[in-house]
């Protein structure tokens, strides 16, 4: 395999749960049954996308030495009806919270990670509309 190669396995625990394990030794549990003991497959895509646009947002905004001590993303999204259930869209809502945080930077690490950077987002966008947008609190 090469080293773009990421592999991942889930195995079945009972009912509709199952165990997912990362290549890297990371496991998860998820919950196929309405409401679940765990999140469902579905909610792991939206914390997926949400998680993987906030380590752009951070990353990004560090680089810019603003003195960021929060950020969170709030996912929400809107499944289309009938099988398959898929989303029609999501909508990541970044709360960033720090000391004399200038919008510009925010602005700019949301849009790069939107438009560049977060390969989950980037992977829906072919079929779900993406909205991102952001607020700023003082600390």
């Amino acid at each position: 395999m090469s080293e773009n190669t990421l592999t991942a396995s889930v195995k079945w625990i009972d009912g509709l749960t199952f165990v997912a394990e990362s290549g890297s030794g990371h496991q998860t549990v998820l919950d196929g049954n309405a409401p679940g003991t765990a999140p469902s497959p579905m909610e792991m895509v939206l914390m997926a996308a949400g998680s993987c646009a906030s380590v752009d947002v951070v990353n990004i905004l560090e680089k810019a030495r603003q003195q960021v001590v929060q950020c969170e993303c709030q996912v929400s999204a809107e499944r289309v009806g009938g099988i398959p259930n898929v989303f029609k869209s999501i909508h990541l809502q970044f709360i960033v919270t720090g000391h004399n945080v200038a919008e510009q930077h925010v602005q700019r690490a949301v849009q790069l990670s939107a438009e560049k950077y977060c390969s989950v987002a980037k992977m829906l966008e072919a079929s779900v509309e993406m909205q991102h947008s952001y607020t700023i609190k003082t600390a």
